[in-house]
């Protein structure tokens, strides 16, 4: 069983890996790279989020997003407002020039994941869903503190 576990890691990890570039080669037609769609997604979902909590969200170091917000705020794309609660803080917004990019970036995820899992049986794909959910609901269970590592014992 040990074996099948450690395929199924390596399986959800290649399959994450292949959607991404996937994506990714669609959305450098439209002339931004993965890590500024990410950003643009997650401030269209969440408006006004803290730069620093954005960064942890996306598990980057916060100087990295901040390369990428400046990119994105030259673009007109981004707009950074003082946090009112912490003025050492900013807060991210998305411009009015950012609806146009991030509404077709929706668009070409909804044509992706068509083409990606609609051959698929709706119920297996369900399947998988929940299947997924259970193994983060997993995750975030471990201790990080905690080592497994039988060979050590």
């Amino acid at each position: 069983m040990g074996r099948q576990m450690e395929q199924i890691a390596w399986d959800i990890g290649e399959t994450a890996h292949a959607l991404r570039r996937a994506f990714d080669r669609r959305a450098a037609a439209l002339g931004i790279t993965r890590a500024q769609w990410r950003v643009l997604a997650r401030l269209d979902h969440q408006p006004g989020q803290r730069q620093v909590d954005l960064a942890d969200r996306m598990d980057i170091e916060p100087i990295t997003l901040c390369r990428i917000v400046d990119k994105l705020e030259e673009a007109g794309l981004v707009e950074r407002r003082r946090d009112p609660s912490d003025r050492r803080a900013w807060q991210l917004f998305l411009c009015d020039k950012a609806t146009p990019l991030v509404s077709r970036l929706h668009t070409l995820a909804d044509d992706f994941s068509a083409e990606v899992f609609g051959n698929l049986d709706p119920a297996a794909v369900s399947d998988a869903q929940r299947l997924l959910g259970a193994i983060r609901a997993n995750l975030s269970g471990l201790d990080p503190r905690s080592n497994n590592d039988r060979a050590s014992a």
